[in-house]
Protein backbone atom coordinates (compact mmCIF):
# COMPACT_ATOMS: atom_id res chain seq x y z
CA UNK A 1 0.00 0.00 0.00
CA UNK A 2 1.63 3.37 -0.90
CA UNK A 3 2.19 5.80 1.88
CA UNK A 4 -0.55 8.80 0.93
CA UNK A 5 -3.51 5.73 0.68
CA UNK A 6 -2.22 4.23 3.82
CA UNK A 7 -1.95 7.91 5.59
CA UNK A 8 -5.76 8.40 4.65
CA UNK A 9 -7.01 5.08 6.29
CA UNK A 10 -5.17 6.14 9.33
CA UNK A 11 -7.17 9.10 9.33
CA UNK A 12 -10.12 7.45 8.31
CA UNK A 13 -9.31 5.01 11.37
CA UNK A 14 -8.80 7.59 13.69
CA UNK A 15 -12.15 9.25 12.45
CA UNK A 16 -13.79 6.04 12.79
CA UNK A 17 -12.79 5.73 16.74
CA UNK A 18 -13.84 8.80 17.65
CA UNK A 19 -17.62 8.00 15.52
CA UNK A 20 -18.13 4.67 16.54
CA UNK A 21 -16.21 4.09 19.69
CA UNK A 22 -16.44 5.56 23.10
CA UNK A 23 -16.66 9.49 22.67
CA UNK A 24 -18.38 10.17 19.26
CA UNK A 25 -21.61 9.73 18.08
CA UNK A 26 -23.40 6.54 17.87
CA UNK A 27 -24.48 5.31 14.33
CA UNK A 28 -27.81 3.16 13.88
CA UNK A 29 -25.81 -0.17 13.39
CA UNK A 30 -25.23 -2.78 15.77
CA UNK A 31 -22.55 -3.52 17.89
CA UNK A 32 -20.87 -6.68 15.95
CA UNK A 33 -21.18 -4.78 12.53
CA UNK A 34 -19.43 -1.87 14.31
CA UNK A 35 -17.20 -4.50 15.29
CA UNK A 36 -16.46 -6.42 12.05
CA UNK A 37 -16.29 -2.67 10.22
CA UNK A 38 -13.47 -2.07 13.31
CA UNK A 39 -11.28 -5.22 12.36
CA UNK A 40 -11.54 -5.08 8.46
CA UNK A 41 -10.03 -1.17 8.69
CA UNK A 42 -7.95 -2.38 11.26
CA UNK A 43 -6.45 -5.12 8.82
CA UNK A 44 -6.47 -2.25 6.38
CA UNK A 45 -4.63 -0.02 7.94
CA UNK A 46 -1.87 -2.41 10.08
CA UNK A 47 -3.44 -1.68 13.67
CA UNK A 48 -3.35 -4.54 15.95
CA UNK A 49 -7.38 -4.95 16.86
CA UNK A 50 -6.94 -7.84 19.67
CA UNK A 51 -11.09 -9.36 20.20
CA UNK A 52 -12.07 -11.87 22.89
CA UNK A 53 -12.17 -14.26 20.40
CA UNK A 54 -8.81 -13.49 18.69
CA UNK A 55 -6.77 -13.73 21.64
CA UNK A 56 -6.46 -14.21 25.55
CA UNK A 57 -6.67 -11.26 28.12
CA UNK A 58 -3.87 -10.10 29.84
CA UNK A 59 -3.21 -8.33 33.40
CA UNK A 60 -2.29 -4.87 33.63
CA UNK A 61 1.30 -5.21 35.37
CA UNK A 62 3.98 -2.49 35.32
CA UNK A 63 5.52 -3.51 31.83
CA UNK A 64 2.57 -2.77 30.57
CA UNK A 65 2.09 0.24 31.56
CA UNK A 66 5.51 1.72 31.06
CA UNK A 67 5.38 0.38 27.03
CA UNK A 68 1.87 2.37 27.29
CA UNK A 69 3.62 5.59 28.37
CA UNK A 70 6.32 5.26 25.63
CA UNK A 71 3.90 4.88 22.90
CA UNK A 72 1.79 8.01 23.53
CA UNK A 73 2.16 10.81 21.52
CA UNK A 74 2.11 13.35 22.03
CA UNK A 75 4.66 12.55 24.74
CA UNK A 76 3.04 14.03 28.56
CA UNK A 77 4.78 15.70 31.01
CA UNK A 78 7.02 14.28 32.74
CA UNK A 79 8.42 11.73 30.15
CA UNK A 80 11.46 13.62 28.84
CA UNK A 81 13.11 12.27 32.36
CA UNK A 82 12.09 9.10 31.43
CA UNK A 83 15.50 7.89 29.83
CA UNK A 84 17.63 8.67 32.69
CA UNK A 85 15.39 8.74 35.82
CA UNK A 86 12.70 6.58 34.88
CA UNK A 87 9.17 7.75 33.74
CA UNK A 88 7.44 9.53 36.96
CA UNK A 89 4.10 8.13 36.96
CA UNK A 90 3.12 10.78 39.25
CA UNK A 91 3.49 13.35 36.34
CA UNK A 92 1.64 11.11 34.08
CA UNK A 93 -1.40 13.37 32.25
CA UNK A 94 -3.26 10.76 30.39
CA UNK A 95 -2.91 7.24 30.05
CA UNK A 96 -4.66 5.24 26.66
CA UNK A 97 -5.25 1.78 27.50
CA UNK A 98 -7.30 0.25 24.71
CA UNK A 99 -7.49 -2.45 22.45
CA UNK A 100 -5.02 -4.86 24.81
CA UNK A 101 -7.53 -7.66 25.87
CA UNK A 102 -7.01 -6.44 29.96
CA UNK A 103 -8.57 -8.20 32.25
CA UNK A 104 -7.82 -6.47 35.44
CA UNK A 105 -7.50 -2.66 36.66
CA UNK A 106 -4.72 -2.76 38.58
CA UNK A 107 -1.08 -1.14 39.15
CA UNK A 108 -2.54 2.90 39.08
CA UNK A 109 -1.83 3.53 42.21
CA UNK A 110 0.85 5.83 41.72
CA UNK A 111 -0.67 7.67 38.37
CA UNK A 112 -1.92 10.58 41.25
CA UNK A 113 -1.84 13.60 38.29
CA UNK A 114 -3.92 11.57 35.90
CA UNK A 115 -5.78 13.23 34.34
CA UNK A 116 -7.94 10.79 31.87
CA UNK A 117 -7.61 7.13 31.25
CA UNK A 118 -9.11 5.31 28.41
CA UNK A 119 -9.88 1.96 29.26
CA UNK A 120 -11.94 0.39 25.94
CA UNK A 121 -12.45 -2.25 24.45
CA UNK A 122 -10.45 -4.53 26.74
CA UNK A 123 -11.98 -7.60 28.73
CA UNK A 124 -12.68 -5.43 32.21
CA UNK A 125 -15.56 -7.02 34.24
CA UNK A 126 -14.95 -4.91 37.28
CA UNK A 127 -14.60 -1.55 37.97
CA UNK A 128 -11.55 -1.61 40.50
CA UNK A 129 -8.19 -0.04 41.00
CA UNK A 130 -9.15 3.56 40.67
CA UNK A 131 -8.89 4.65 44.27
CA UNK A 132 -5.61 6.64 43.92
CA UNK A 133 -6.94 8.65 40.64
CA UNK A 134 -8.21 11.34 42.66
CA UNK A 135 -7.74 13.96 39.89
CA UNK A 136 -9.46 12.21 36.98
CA UNK A 137 -11.58 13.79 34.74
CA UNK A 138 -12.53 11.69 31.68
CA UNK A 139 -12.63 7.95 32.18
CA UNK A 140 -13.78 5.65 29.44
CA UNK A 141 -14.92 2.10 29.59
CA UNK A 142 -16.28 1.42 26.84
CA UNK A 143 -16.72 -2.10 25.16
CA UNK A 144 -15.99 -4.30 28.33
CA UNK A 145 -17.70 -6.23 29.77
CA UNK A 146 -18.68 -4.80 33.20
CA UNK A 147 -21.84 -5.43 34.94
CA UNK A 148 -21.99 -3.29 38.00
CA UNK A 149 -21.30 0.50 38.82
CA UNK A 150 -18.88 0.73 41.29
CA UNK A 151 -15.49 1.47 42.83
CA UNK A 152 -15.66 5.35 41.73
CA UNK A 153 -16.18 6.75 45.09
CA UNK A 154 -12.61 8.67 44.86
CA UNK A 155 -13.06 9.99 41.63
CA UNK A 156 -14.79 13.29 42.97
CA UNK A 157 -13.35 15.47 39.89
CA UNK A 158 -14.71 13.31 37.10
CA UNK A 159 -16.62 15.44 34.17
CA UNK A 160 -17.13 12.78 31.83
CA UNK A 161 -17.61 9.02 32.09
CA UNK A 162 -18.09 6.47 29.23
CA UNK A 163 -19.74 3.02 30.09
CA UNK A 164 -21.02 2.22 27.19
CA UNK A 165 -21.25 -0.99 25.17
CA UNK A 166 -20.95 -3.22 28.85
CA UNK A 167 -23.62 -5.03 30.70
CA UNK A 168 -24.76 -2.72 33.20
CA UNK A 169 -28.73 -2.86 33.87
CA UNK A 170 -28.84 -0.60 37.37
CA UNK A 171 -27.61 2.80 37.83
CA UNK A 172 -25.74 3.08 41.41
CA UNK A 173 -23.09 4.10 43.11
CA UNK A 174 -22.58 7.21 41.27
CA UNK A 175 -22.80 9.65 44.68
CA UNK A 176 -20.10 11.17 44.87
CA UNK A 177 -19.43 12.40 41.27
CA UNK A 178 -21.03 15.76 41.69
CA UNK A 179 -19.02 17.29 38.66
CA UNK A 180 -20.41 14.66 36.27
CA UNK A 181 -20.98 16.75 32.71
CA UNK A 182 -20.95 14.05 30.15
CA UNK A 183 -22.24 10.81 30.54
CA UNK A 184 -22.46 7.96 27.90
CA UNK A 185 -24.23 4.05 28.99
CA UNK A 186 -25.44 3.45 25.47
CA UNK A 187 -26.02 -0.33 24.35
CA UNK A 188 -26.46 -2.09 28.17
CA UNK A 189 -29.13 -3.31 29.52
CA UNK A 190 -30.88 -0.30 30.58
CA UNK A 191 -34.54 -2.00 30.89
CA UNK A 192 -36.90 0.70 31.61
CA UNK A 193 -37.34 4.99 32.20
CA UNK A 194 -37.73 4.77 35.41
CA UNK A 195 -34.24 3.91 36.09
CA UNK A 196 -32.61 7.19 34.21
CA UNK A 197 -34.41 9.53 37.39
CA UNK A 198 -31.06 8.09 39.72
CA UNK A 199 -28.97 10.69 36.90
CA UNK A 200 -31.21 13.86 37.90
CA UNK A 201 -29.03 14.33 41.39
CA UNK A 202 -26.25 15.49 38.75
CA UNK A 203 -27.22 19.16 38.59
CA UNK A 204 -24.26 19.39 35.94
CA UNK A 205 -25.14 17.11 33.26
CA UNK A 206 -25.12 18.34 29.95
CA UNK A 207 -24.88 15.35 27.70
CA UNK A 208 -26.78 11.57 28.65
CA UNK A 209 -26.13 9.02 25.97
CA UNK A 210 -28.55 6.15 26.16
CA UNK A 211 -28.78 4.93 23.10
CA UNK A 212 -29.28 1.18 22.58
CA UNK A 213 -30.71 0.49 26.18
CA UNK A 214 -34.33 -1.29 26.14
CA UNK A 215 -35.40 2.23 28.07
CA UNK A 216 -34.24 3.97 24.77
CA UNK A 217 -36.99 2.24 22.58
CA UNK A 218 -40.28 2.98 24.57
CA UNK A 219 -42.33 5.10 23.11
CA UNK A 220 -42.12 7.97 25.18
CA UNK A 221 -38.54 7.75 25.84
CA UNK A 222 -37.32 11.14 23.96
CA UNK A 223 -39.96 13.63 25.66
CA UNK A 224 -39.49 11.44 29.14
CA UNK A 225 -35.92 12.52 29.42
CA UNK A 226 -36.29 16.22 28.38
CA UNK A 227 -39.18 16.52 30.77
CA UNK A 228 -36.91 15.04 33.80
CA UNK A 229 -33.69 16.48 32.97
CA UNK A 230 -35.10 19.76 31.66
CA UNK A 231 -31.45 21.33 32.01
CA UNK A 232 -29.67 18.90 29.68
CA UNK A 233 -28.40 19.80 26.35
CA UNK A 234 -28.29 16.97 24.27
CA UNK A 235 -29.73 13.16 24.51
CA UNK A 236 -28.19 10.86 22.16
CA UNK A 237 -25.68 13.31 21.11
CA UNK A 238 -28.94 14.84 19.46
CA UNK A 239 -29.69 18.54 20.83
CA UNK A 240 -32.93 18.95 22.73
CA UNK A 241 -34.76 22.17 21.39
CA UNK A 242 -36.95 24.04 23.69
CA UNK A 243 -40.24 23.25 21.91
CA UNK A 244 -39.32 19.34 22.69
CA UNK A 245 -38.34 20.89 26.38
CA UNK A 246 -41.78 22.71 25.89
CA UNK A 247 -43.68 19.74 25.26
CA UNK A 248 -42.42 17.65 27.58
CA UNK A 249 -42.98 19.73 30.51
CA UNK A 250 -46.84 19.81 29.78
CA UNK A 251 -46.73 16.25 29.30
CA UNK A 252 -45.31 15.51 32.22
CA UNK A 253 -45.96 18.40 34.61
CA UNK A 254 -48.26 16.90 37.76
CA UNK A 255 -45.55 14.08 37.88
CA UNK A 256 -42.60 16.26 37.82
CA UNK A 257 -44.38 18.57 40.64
CA UNK A 258 -44.67 15.72 42.64
CA UNK A 259 -41.40 14.73 42.17
CA UNK A 260 -40.00 18.04 42.86
CA UNK A 261 -41.72 18.05 46.50
CA UNK A 262 -40.20 14.71 47.11
CA UNK A 263 -37.10 15.70 46.11
CA UNK A 264 -37.32 19.00 47.73
CA UNK A 265 -38.17 16.90 51.02
CA UNK A 266 -35.69 14.63 50.54
CA UNK A 267 -32.83 17.71 50.44
CA UNK A 268 -34.24 19.26 53.73
CA UNK A 269 -33.78 15.72 54.86
CA UNK A 270 -30.09 15.68 53.91
CA UNK A 271 -29.45 18.43 54.93
CA UNK A 272 -31.16 18.40 58.26
CA UNK A 273 -28.84 15.40 58.76
CA UNK A 274 -25.69 16.84 57.44
CA UNK A 275 -26.03 19.23 60.16
CA UNK A 276 -26.42 17.12 62.73
CA UNK A 277 -23.27 14.93 61.81
CA UNK A 278 -21.00 18.00 61.34
CA UNK A 279 -22.43 19.03 64.85
CA UNK A 280 -21.46 15.41 65.92
CA UNK A 281 -18.30 15.94 64.27
CA UNK A 282 -17.67 19.29 66.31
CA UNK A 283 -18.70 18.01 69.86
CA UNK A 284 -16.68 15.37 69.13
CA UNK A 285 -13.81 17.23 67.92
CA UNK A 286 -13.68 19.18 71.30
CA UNK A 287 -13.73 15.46 73.36
CA UNK A 288 -17.26 17.09 75.01
CA UNK A 289 -19.61 14.53 72.94
CA UNK A 290 -23.23 14.31 74.97
CA UNK A 291 -22.04 16.32 77.53
CA UNK A 292 -24.44 19.36 76.74
CA UNK A 293 -27.64 17.81 78.70
CA UNK A 294 -28.60 15.38 81.50
CA UNK A 295 -27.12 12.26 78.86
CA UNK A 296 -24.23 11.98 81.87
CA UNK A 297 -26.75 12.02 84.61
CA UNK A 298 -28.84 9.42 82.77
CA UNK A 299 -25.99 7.20 82.45
CA UNK A 300 -25.22 7.33 86.06
CA UNK A 301 -28.74 5.49 87.08
CA UNK A 302 -29.36 3.13 84.10
CA UNK A 303 -30.26 -0.58 84.85
CA UNK A 304 -30.33 0.30 89.04
CA UNK A 305 -33.50 -0.81 89.78
CA UNK A 306 -33.16 -0.45 93.37
CA UNK A 307 -32.55 3.33 92.46
CA UNK A 308 -35.62 3.28 90.41
CA UNK A 309 -37.74 2.20 93.21
CA UNK A 310 -36.37 4.79 95.90
CA UNK A 311 -36.98 7.81 93.04
CA UNK A 312 -40.58 6.53 93.51
CA UNK A 313 -40.53 8.12 97.22
CA UNK A 314 -41.57 11.80 96.46
CA UNK A 315 -38.64 12.85 99.39
CA UNK A 316 -36.11 11.67 97.02
CA UNK A 317 -37.75 12.35 93.77
CA UNK A 318 -37.64 15.95 94.88
CA UNK A 319 -33.63 15.61 96.05
CA UNK A 320 -33.20 13.72 92.36
CA UNK A 321 -34.54 16.09 90.51
CA UNK A 322 -32.61 18.99 92.05
CA UNK A 323 -29.01 16.69 91.22
CA UNK A 324 -30.43 16.17 87.84
CA UNK A 325 -30.37 19.89 87.44
CA UNK A 326 -27.18 20.68 89.29
CA UNK A 327 -25.20 18.19 87.60
CA UNK A 328 -26.70 19.69 84.18
CA UNK A 329 -25.30 22.70 84.74
CA UNK A 330 -22.15 21.36 85.52
CA UNK A 331 -21.96 19.08 82.26
CA UNK A 332 -23.11 22.24 80.54
CA UNK A 333 -20.09 24.44 81.61
CA UNK A 334 -17.77 21.50 80.32
CA UNK A 335 -19.52 21.30 77.26
CA UNK A 336 -19.34 25.37 76.52
CA UNK A 337 -15.26 25.08 77.85
CA UNK A 338 -14.89 22.44 75.59
CA UNK A 339 -15.92 24.20 72.33
CA UNK A 340 -14.98 27.31 73.00
CA UNK A 341 -11.03 25.61 73.72
CA UNK A 342 -11.63 23.77 70.57
CA UNK A 343 -11.65 26.88 68.65
CA UNK A 344 -8.75 28.63 70.75
CA UNK A 345 -6.96 25.62 69.55
CA UNK A 346 -8.25 25.31 65.83
CA UNK A 347 -7.09 28.86 65.40
CA UNK A 348 -3.45 27.71 66.86
CA UNK A 349 -3.15 24.91 64.64
CA UNK A 350 -4.49 27.04 61.70
CA UNK A 351 -1.91 29.67 61.95
CA UNK A 352 0.87 27.28 62.42
CA UNK A 353 0.13 25.59 59.04
CA UNK A 354 0.09 29.05 57.37
CA UNK A 355 3.58 29.80 58.62
CA UNK A 356 5.09 26.58 58.08
CA UNK A 357 3.62 26.63 54.17
CA UNK A 358 5.59 30.68 54.12
CA UNK A 359 8.10 29.38 55.44
CA UNK A 360 8.33 26.14 52.70
CA UNK A 361 7.40 28.95 50.13
CA UNK A 362 10.47 31.03 51.09
CA UNK A 363 13.03 28.19 50.76
CA UNK A 364 11.61 26.69 47.70
CA UNK A 365 11.78 30.90 46.44
CA UNK A 366 15.94 30.64 47.53
CA UNK A 367 16.64 27.12 45.81
CA UNK A 368 14.56 28.49 42.67
CA UNK A 369 16.71 31.24 42.06
CA UNK A 370 20.14 29.66 42.95
CA UNK A 371 19.40 27.04 40.47
CA UNK A 372 18.22 29.15 38.29
CA UNK A 373 21.44 30.89 38.14
CA UNK A 374 23.12 27.50 38.25
CA UNK A 375 21.52 25.92 34.91
CA UNK A 376 22.41 29.04 33.22
CA UNK A 377 25.67 29.41 33.99
CA UNK A 378 26.00 25.50 33.67
CA UNK A 379 24.01 25.47 30.22
CA UNK A 380 27.38 28.02 28.71
CA UNK A 381 29.94 26.16 30.40
CA UNK A 382 28.61 22.77 28.25
CA UNK A 383 28.32 24.88 25.19
CA UNK A 384 31.84 25.78 25.68
CA UNK A 385 33.07 22.35 26.83
CA UNK A 386 31.51 21.26 23.40
CA UNK A 387 33.87 23.41 21.52
CA UNK A 388 36.91 22.37 23.08
CA UNK A 389 39.20 20.01 21.52
CA UNK A 390 42.06 19.89 23.82
CA UNK A 391 41.94 17.22 26.14
CA UNK A 392 43.67 18.94 29.27
CA UNK A 393 42.22 21.77 28.84
CA UNK A 394 38.85 19.97 28.44
CA UNK A 395 39.91 17.99 31.71
CA UNK A 396 40.04 21.58 33.66
CA UNK A 397 36.96 22.56 32.71
CA UNK A 398 35.15 19.27 33.46
CA UNK A 399 37.03 19.38 36.89
CA UNK A 400 35.49 22.80 37.10
CA UNK A 401 31.98 21.76 36.49
CA UNK A 402 32.43 19.32 38.96
CA UNK A 403 33.40 21.79 41.54
CA UNK A 404 30.15 24.01 40.64
CA UNK A 405 27.83 20.94 40.89
CA UNK A 406 29.34 20.16 44.61
CA UNK A 407 29.37 23.75 45.65
CA UNK A 408 25.41 24.12 44.35
CA UNK A 409 24.84 20.60 46.46
CA UNK A 410 26.27 22.08 48.91
CA UNK A 411 24.56 25.27 48.77
CA UNK A 412 20.52 23.24 48.42
CA UNK A 413 22.03 21.10 51.33
CA UNK A 414 23.07 24.13 53.72
CA UNK A 415 19.33 25.76 52.36
CA UNK A 416 17.47 22.35 53.59
CA UNK A 417 18.98 22.25 56.53
CA UNK A 418 17.97 25.86 57.84
CA UNK A 419 14.15 25.20 56.10
CA UNK A 420 14.17 21.99 58.62
CA UNK A 421 15.73 24.34 61.44
CA UNK A 422 13.19 26.86 61.24
CA UNK A 423 10.46 24.27 60.67
CA UNK A 424 11.20 22.31 63.78
CA UNK A 425 11.18 25.24 65.76
CA UNK A 426 7.89 26.51 64.77
CA UNK A 427 6.62 23.04 64.88
CA UNK A 428 8.32 23.17 68.90
CA UNK A 429 6.37 26.31 69.39
CA UNK A 430 3.24 24.55 68.30
CA UNK A 431 4.12 22.01 70.75
CA UNK A 432 4.32 24.34 73.82
CA UNK A 433 1.35 26.38 73.04
CA UNK A 434 -1.21 23.45 72.35
CA UNK A 435 0.20 21.99 75.94
CA UNK A 436 -0.80 24.82 77.42
CA UNK A 437 -4.23 24.91 75.96
CA UNK A 438 -4.48 21.21 76.49
CA UNK A 439 -3.38 21.79 80.10
CA UNK A 440 -5.10 24.30 80.93
CA UNK A 441 -8.33 23.03 79.60
CA UNK A 442 -8.12 19.38 81.08
CA UNK A 443 -7.32 21.13 84.31
CA UNK A 444 -10.70 23.09 84.42
CA UNK A 445 -12.88 20.06 83.08
CA UNK A 446 -11.16 18.41 86.30
CA UNK A 447 -12.17 21.12 88.63
CA UNK A 448 -15.53 20.80 87.47
CA UNK A 449 -15.50 16.84 87.34
CA UNK A 450 -14.61 17.10 90.93
CA UNK A 451 -17.89 19.66 91.96
CA UNK A 452 -19.61 17.00 90.11
CA UNK A 453 -18.23 14.38 92.30
CA UNK A 454 -19.30 16.36 95.34
CA UNK A 455 -22.68 16.31 94.19
CA UNK A 456 -23.14 12.88 94.04
CA UNK A 457 -21.50 12.76 97.51
CA UNK A 458 -24.36 15.17 98.55
CA UNK A 459 -26.86 13.53 97.16
CA UNK A 460 -26.14 10.22 98.85
CA UNK A 461 -25.91 11.73 101.87
CA UNK A 462 -29.43 13.16 101.52
CA UNK A 463 -30.72 10.20 100.30
CA UNK A 464 -29.62 8.10 103.01
CA UNK A 465 -30.99 10.55 105.71
CA UNK A 466 -34.81 10.04 103.84
CA UNK A 467 -34.22 6.40 103.55
CA UNK A 468 -33.19 6.00 107.09
CA UNK A 469 -36.15 7.94 108.04
CA UNK A 470 -38.57 5.91 105.48
CA UNK A 471 -36.83 2.58 107.39
CA UNK A 472 -37.80 3.85 110.98
CA UNK A 473 -41.26 4.56 109.62
CA UNK A 474 -41.48 0.77 108.07
CA UNK A 475 -40.30 -0.50 111.71
CA UNK A 476 -43.38 1.31 113.57
CA UNK A 477 -45.55 0.64 110.37
CA UNK A 478 -46.28 3.54 109.57
CA UNK A 479 -45.44 3.75 105.70
CA UNK A 480 -47.53 6.13 103.65
CA UNK A 481 -50.37 4.50 102.26
CA UNK A 482 -49.43 5.31 98.60
CA UNK A 483 -46.17 4.02 98.26
CA UNK A 484 -46.24 1.07 95.47
CA UNK A 485 -46.66 -2.06 96.70
CA UNK A 486 -42.67 -3.04 96.02
CA UNK A 487 -40.97 0.16 97.40
CA UNK A 488 -43.04 -0.73 100.39
CA UNK A 489 -41.45 -4.36 100.71
CA UNK A 490 -37.84 -2.50 100.03
CA UNK A 491 -37.86 -0.76 103.02
CA UNK A 492 -38.70 -3.81 104.72
CA UNK A 493 -35.23 -5.19 104.74
CA UNK A 494 -32.53 -2.27 105.99
CA UNK A 495 -29.56 -4.14 104.66
CA UNK A 496 -31.14 -4.14 101.14
CA UNK A 497 -31.85 -0.51 101.33
CA UNK A 498 -28.23 0.33 102.58
CA UNK A 499 -26.35 -1.62 100.03
CA UNK A 500 -28.45 -0.67 96.91
CA UNK A 501 -27.72 3.02 98.32
CA UNK A 502 -23.81 2.29 98.60
CA UNK A 503 -23.76 0.05 95.30
CA UNK A 504 -25.45 3.18 93.53
CA UNK A 505 -22.89 5.82 94.66
CA UNK A 506 -20.37 3.86 94.09
CA UNK A 507 -21.70 3.46 90.44
CA UNK A 508 -22.27 6.96 89.80
CA UNK A 509 -18.76 8.28 91.47
CA UNK A 510 -17.29 5.25 88.95
CA UNK A 511 -19.49 7.31 85.72
CA UNK A 512 -17.99 10.36 86.47
CA UNK A 513 -14.91 9.04 86.78
CA UNK A 514 -14.53 7.53 83.41
CA UNK A 515 -16.02 10.30 81.63
CA UNK A 516 -13.75 12.64 82.89
CA UNK A 517 -10.93 10.27 82.70
CA UNK A 518 -11.81 9.77 78.77
CA UNK A 519 -12.25 13.36 78.07
CA UNK A 520 -8.72 14.03 79.41
CA UNK A 521 -6.85 11.26 78.04
CA UNK A 522 -8.29 11.65 74.75
CA UNK A 523 -7.48 15.93 74.88
CA UNK A 524 -3.69 14.16 75.53
CA UNK A 525 -3.36 11.86 72.58
CA UNK A 526 -4.78 14.08 70.49
CA UNK A 527 -1.77 16.96 71.03
CA UNK A 528 0.50 13.97 70.95
CA UNK A 529 -0.49 12.53 67.63
CA UNK A 530 -0.73 16.14 66.24
CA UNK A 531 2.73 17.13 66.86
CA UNK A 532 3.57 13.56 65.64
CA UNK A 533 1.80 13.68 62.29
CA UNK A 534 3.42 16.95 61.65
CA UNK A 535 6.96 15.78 62.62
CA UNK A 536 6.50 12.51 60.35
CA UNK A 537 5.17 14.50 57.95
CA UNK A 538 8.34 16.84 57.58
CA UNK A 539 10.97 14.30 57.99
CA UNK A 540 9.31 12.19 55.06
CA UNK A 541 9.10 15.75 52.91
CA UNK A 542 12.84 16.37 54.30
CA UNK A 543 14.10 12.94 53.07
CA UNK A 544 12.32 13.17 49.20
CA UNK A 545 13.83 16.31 48.87
CA UNK A 546 17.49 15.42 49.81
CA UNK A 547 16.54 12.31 47.50
CA UNK A 548 15.49 14.80 44.31
CA UNK A 549 18.72 16.48 45.24
CA UNK A 550 20.85 13.75 44.71
CA UNK A 551 19.03 12.73 41.68
CA UNK A 552 19.77 15.90 40.23
CA UNK A 553 23.27 15.76 41.06
CA UNK A 554 23.88 12.32 39.58
CA UNK A 555 21.89 13.53 37.02
CA UNK A 556 24.19 16.44 35.88
CA UNK A 557 27.61 14.20 36.89
CA UNK A 558 26.08 11.76 34.42
CA UNK A 559 25.93 14.75 31.82
CA UNK A 560 29.59 15.39 31.95
CA UNK A 561 30.97 12.00 31.73
CA UNK A 562 30.03 12.28 28.07
CA UNK A 563 32.71 15.06 27.56
CA UNK A 564 35.21 12.53 29.07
Amino acid sequence: MFGVERLFLQQFWNILERSLGSAGCYVTVCKQQRQEVRIYLAKLVGVKYPTRMMSRGILMNEDLLQRAILEQEPKDKGQGIANEEGTQLDEILKLCLEFRNILRIDHLWEFTSLARLNLNNNLIENIEGLGHLINLTWLDLSFNGIELIEGLESLQKLELLNLSDNKISVLENMETLERLTHFSIANNLLGELDIVLYLRKFKNLFNINLFGNPCSKEGDYTLFIAAFFPDLKFLDYTLLDENTKKEASIKHRYVLEEMKCEELHKQKAEKAEQRKEAEAKLHNDAFVEFLNGSNLFKSMFNDDQEADKLHRVPEITDLLLTFEKQMGDLCEQVFETGLAEHKRRDKEVNCFFTGQNETVIEYQQKALHILANFEQQHKERTVDMRKISDRELLKVKINQCNDEINQLCKGLMTLEFQMVSQLEDITKRLDINISEMVGYFTEMVQGIFAQCRDLEDDYNGKVRVSALALLDDASKDNLDEFLPDDVRILFTDKETVMDALATGHDNHLMKINDRETQLVSRANSWKVALIKGIQDKDLKENRMRIKDLHRYMDHLLVQLEEFQ
